[in-house]
């Protein structure tokens, strides 16, 4: 039997993937930052395409509306706690990355730093761990920054989301999703 074509178009983006694929961050994902930053693309692209998902959850809402199979409540309500659920998750598995990377590579930098300080007499060996250091240092630079992006990337998407659900809040007693809420509203982490 063959296999079933691959999902194109916006349906590709908004569906979620047939065969996700479980990713472990190591410490070894952290030093390698071209992998890390496309870890971290593929974790925004929920917020990349916050309108589309707001359009097509609306969408789908409405259908089951019609059909009777919708939940009570108003479907514009429905479809903004839905992609308000989605995006939440996303940032804290986002930021759960960003941190853990963050403590990996000020470890690694703490870690160098003890190494070079211990380097006396031989000019070689402590030219090659001030290389390193300085290495260890653009590489926590560029991680560190990425807690910045995330802050500027939830205050966008919580523009977006508000553009077109007025009128949604987490629920009070969604203590978590009203943490993110917040946070997203004065570009903090929660």
């Amino acid at each position: 039997m063959p296999s079933p074509p691959p999902l194109l178009g916006s349906l590709a983006v908004q569906a979620p993937s047939l065969a996700p694929q479980l990713v472990y961050v190591s410490p070894t994902t952290c030093h390698n930052l071209s992998l890390f930053k496309d870890l971290l693309r593929e974790y925004r692209r929920l917020d990349d395409t916050i309108t589309m998902r707001l359009n097509r959850s609306d969408a789908q809402f409405r259908d089951r509306d019609r059909v009777g199979s919708n939940k009570k409540g108003n479907v514009q309500d429905l479809a903004c706690e839905y992609v308000w659920k989605e995006l939440v998750e996303n940032w804290k598995r986002r930021t759960e990355i960003v941190d853990y990377c963050v403590n990996v590579v000020d470890q690694s930098m703490n870690e160098k730093r003890r190494v070079l300080e211990g380097q006396h007499g031989d000019a070689r060996a402590q030219r090659k761990a001030q290389a390193d250091l300085f290495a260890e240092e653009v590489k926590r630079n560029q991680v560190h920054n990425e807690l910045s992006v995330e802050r500027i990337i939830r205050k966008r998407s919580l523009d977006a989301f508000q553009s077109r659900c007025r009128y949604f809040t987490p629920p009070m007693n969604d203590i978590e999703a009203r943490n993110w809420w917040n946070a997203a509203q004065s570009q903090e982490a929660p």
